[in-house]
């Protein structure tokens, strides 16, 4: 392993119908003034809106909506955001959904101090935000992680990029199992399917050799297959519920990538998809890792194998054969939850978007294989 230094911020509020209690003990430390922010109305739809403000009310809380913000957030959402906190003086922010709707507020926590243009900051003059209004999360569509960790995936539509920021942490993240029945199971399946391609992303990257984070690793990536299987079965399992929202912390919470270069270099080509389609992340991933990792045969053999023999259980007669067994093993688990293996399945069906996207993609360092854009763009027009 590399070395390292480990500090983690976020305290976490896991457990079937925690959130009233966690969230009522986290607002004794907030200010009066809470922006609370959620996505595209189904926080309203199912009741949840209501219960959040009132229990912020109850707290002696004025409530400020932030809502709206779309899957795949953009710059623009971002700095809405933004102006609102300046204007109506935020002394806390409240996400309350998925991973867009965290991962928005992250980057609105920082910019409202800012008098820059964050994204500029970051990709031009390479400086990072140091000053956050306080916020939290509160966690309704596992599988991002968005709540463990301050990185933030924002669409900047301008610009045709969808790319990672650095915003703030979370002050707490709560993790209540019973938020999630309010989503459609294909949605459900989506994100947990994005759990799994975290830590496949992460078991993936240097250093290729044994070690305990990639131990923990493959422990986290059974669980996820295995509970997933059985929430498909069972929608109502309580306990599976919760074992992949634990997966999802778990993934992003930094422990599985101690003392590693993670890769996700998947991330990044779906990410430079989604800015031109508005895909769904977790579908567009499925797409995607199957066709990469035949790839990187050569140059990820071993680490291949090793995942194929531990988590997914399959051996062949040599490396490279348990390799391809192993990749095997993934495609057809993503065709048995029923996520999508064709771009067409999306609705994707030019060839210039994949190219466009193809040239726009972040070229990541921590994969064992350096790409060029030809072969990213081969990559994913072999799934047209």
């Amino acid at each position: 392993m590399n070395n390292f230094i480990f500090k983690y911020p976020v305290r976490q509020y896991f457990g079937k119908g925690c959130t009233e209690s966690a969230l009522k003990e986290e607002m004794k430390q907030a200010g009066r003034n809470v922006l609370l922010a959620y996505g595209g109305g189904s926080l309203k739809r199912t009741g949840l809106y209501d219960k959040f403000a009132g229990w912020l009310h109850e707290c002696g809380k004025n409530v400020i909506d932030f809502g709206g913000i779309m899957p795949n957030s953009t710059y623009a959402k971002v700095q809405e955001g933004a102006q609102l906190v300046r204007e109506c003086g935020i002394d806390f922010i409240l996400a309350v959904g998925g991973g867009s709707v965290i991962d928005c507020c992250k980057v609105v926590s920082a910019q409202a101090g800012l008098d820059e243009d964050i994204w500029e900051m970051q990709y031009t003059k390479h400086r990072f935000p140091t000053k956050f209004v306080p916020m939290g999360a509160v966690v309704t569509a596992s599988g991002t992680g968005a709540e463990q960790n301050n990185g933030a995936v924002i669409t900047h539509t301008e610009k045709k990029l969808k790319q990672p920021l650095v915003g703030a942490y979370h002050n707490f993240a709560i993790l209540d199992s019973d938020l999630t029945k309010t989503l459609p199971m294909a949605q459900v399946v989506s994100g947990a399917f994005d759990t799994l391609s975290h830590c496949m992303e992460t078991y993936m990257g240097k250093p290729q050799s044994d070690n305990l984070s990639d131990e923990l690793n493959e422990t986290v990536m059974r669980n996820v297959i295995r509970n997933l299987r059985v929430l498909i079965a069972d929608p109502g399992n309580d306990f599976a519920r919760g074992e992949l929202m634990w997966d999802s912390a778990l993934a992003e919470n930094s422990l599985l990538k101690l003392g590693k270069q993670t890769d996700f270099q998947c991330h990044m080509l779906e990410h430079a998809v989604g800015a031109y389609t508005d895909c769904n992340h977790g579908r567009a991933l499925a797409v995607i890792h199957p066709t990469l990792y035949r790839h990187l045969l050569g140059e990820g053999k071993a680490k291949l194998a090793r995942m194929a023999e531990r988590v997914w259980g399959v051996k062949g007669d040599t490396p490279e054969q348990t390799a391809v067994r192993g990749i095997d093993a993934l495609e057809d688990f993503i065709k048995e939850i029923g996520l999508p293996t064709r771009w067409s399945e999306l609705g994707i069906t030019d060839e210039n978007v994949l190219r466009a996207a193809a040239d726009s993609c972040l070229l990541m360092p921590g994969c064992c294989k350096q790409f060029s854009r030809d072969e990213l763009f081969e990559i994913l027009k072999e799934r047209l």
